[in-house]
């Protein structure tokens, strides 16, 4: 749409030309070359917090204590000062009460979450935009790692006292409901165990395999929907408990014996999830084959002596597609907590809530899937309908400098199976676990993506300052981001980790920098 690069000209270019449907938004979007963080301040006055991001509608900044504690939540204000000289244009020395903190970011209040004996887990938070609700977790510190497997639990997985959930408006940080689990394990690292699609959020208990579905009412309620596990309908206990009640009093009636060394049926059978998971395995493997023959020996490669190995899936992760279906990743019980999965064996499954039944199921190598994925990405990010920045995410489905990317990968590979296998790794997708920036659009920037990327990640720091060019002016500098101290650090031999946080819409940026036994360094990047 543009044929300059002047914002005046650009502006008036708007405002008699029509972008072509469905481009408007992408269009006022390419402002932002214009519009970048070209500024920096260096080691920022700030209180020792964790900062964890900006909500994604650019409303609120989330930080946690040092205490694990106490949240703190501030209010993203844009600096402004006066000078009084008579030479104040952009090569003027910013007053020192300029360089701090608080000229960018209002606090408005702390909260304490969590009391004595537990700690804020500072890796989760999740949003909800329309509502502005915050869901923030805290946990009991210490893991029971070898726990006994009781009351269905699972052995392998760890135990935590207890877990909580908080719902909390962060207008004003009123509590409005929690969610307790006792001596259960919710993978809370990068939001990795919780998801949240609209007004509906799935967490999945790992020790005792369940994916529990609540809703978040208007007016601040977590309410059970629904446990997808051990039973997957509302009256599945009770029919399977009327079943066994029935079979006990046909035992008294005939007191041969028969029926009194039957195992409990708690203990049985297999969950209702599994179940469902064999049922559509043997079905899809049986309607390949139309010769009865054929279609036995079929069942005996493919599904019989894979059995055991069917049997001994759990769920690792969980993501909505939509309202009504679940993309579901099972694995062994190594894979279950183990932080790098790649090397354990996974399989994929989609399941309908409403008529729960498994619709599709795939392995981790699985051709198709790949191919689905590479074509329908932002499909398998499953976005809020309410969210006003989210939809604009590039991926390798809606930006053809990233599908680019990704065929280069994809020739370079000297696997192909194992090319697709770590491209569907990253599935199900972390939850909010990407930035809606408009400076990581790839249609708009080119930059780095070992160093910076839109993902919420800690990544090894660089001794050089992260390039951002213009995507269609490739030599042209927009601009730069220098984690760390201005003019290095005086130690080049100690590993340093930076994080980046960038505010959804406005050309503002913080990079912290953490080195070991050092104070991390925070630098505010933004427009002057």
């Amino acid at each position: 749409m543009f044929k300059t690069n002047n914002v005046a000209s650009r502006i008036f270019e708007r405002q008699i030309r029509t972008p072509a449907p469905g481009t408007s938004v992408h269009c006022a979007r390419r402002f932002y070359e214009n519009l970048v963080p070209s500024f920096t301040i260096y080691d920022v006055e700030c209180p020792d917090h964790s900062f964890r991001k900006f909500t994604d509608d650019g409303q609120y900044f989330i930080s946690f204590g040092r205490n694990h504690q106490d949240l703190i939540v501030y209010r993203p204000t844009w600096l402004s000062f006066s000078c009084k000289e008579e030479d104040c244009d952009n090569t003027h020395e910013l007053p020192s009460k300029a360089k701090r903190f608080e000229s960018f970011f209002t606090q408005l209040y702390v909260k304490s979450l969590a009391s004595c004996n537990e700690h804020i887990c500072k890796d989760f938070f999740l949003y909800m935009e329309s509502n502005r609700f915050g869901i923030f977790a805290t946990s009991t510190a210490a893991q029971i790692q070898d726990a006994p497997a009781v009351d269905g639990a699972i052995q392998g997985i760890p135990s935590i006292e207890k877990i909580t959930f908080h719902l909390l408006r962060l207008e004003d940080g009123v509590i409005l409901d929690e969610k307790v689990f006792h001596n259960d394990y919710v993978n809370l690292a990068h939001n990795t165990g919780v998801f949240l699609y609209d007004d509906l959020l799935a967490v999945v208990s790992l020790r005792y395999q369940t994916i529990h579905i609540l809703q978040i009412r208007d007016f601040g309620n977590l309410v059970d929907v629904r446990a997808i596990g051990a039973y997957c309908r509302e009256d599945d206990e009770l029919f399977i408990n009327s079943s066994s009640q029935l079979l006990g009093n046909r035992g008294d009636l005939v007191d041969n014996g028969i029926h009194h060394d039957q195992p409990n049926s708690n203990n049985s059978f297999l969950s209702g999830i599994k179940q469902r998971l064999l049922s559509f395995i043997f079905r899809e493997i049986w309607s390949e084959e139309t010769d009865q023959t054929q279609r036995v020996q079929s069942l005996k490669k493919k599904f019989y002596f894979h059995f055991p190995d069917y049997i001994d899936l759990m769920i690792w992760k969980v993501q909505f597609l939509d309202r009504h279906h679940l993309l579901i990743k099972f694995g062994s019980v190594d894979g279950g907590v183990s932080r790098n999965t790649d090397q354990h064996p996974a399989f994929f499954a989609v399941y309908n809530m409403e008529t729960t039944e498994i619709v599709a199921f795939y392995q981790n190598a699985a051709d198709e899937l790949y191919l689905l994925f590479e074509h329908f990405c932002d499909h398998f990010h499953a976005t809020s309908i309410n969210s006003l920045y989210m939809n604009f995410i590039s991926s390798h489905s809606n930006n053809i400098h990233a599908l680019e990317q990704l065929k280069c990968m994809k020739i370079k590979a000297t696997n192909f199976s194992q090319f697709v296998k770590k491209m569907l790794s990253s599935l199900p997708f972390n939850c909010q676990s990407m930035s809606p920036s408009p400076y990581f659009d790839q249609s708009l920037f080119r930059f780095d993506e070992k160093l910076i990327s839109a993902t919420d990640r800690h990544r090894q720091s660089a001794d050089h300052p992260i390039r951002f060019n213009s995507r269609r002016q490739p030599n042209i500098l927009k601009f730069k981001i220098k984690p760390g101290p201005e003019f290095g650090s005086a130690d080049g031999r100690s590993k340093k980790i930076s994080h980046f946080l960038f505010h959804p819409f406005l050309p503002l940026a913080l990079s912290i920098q953490q080195t070991l036994f050092l104070p991390s360094v925070v630098n505010i990047h933004f427009r002057r």
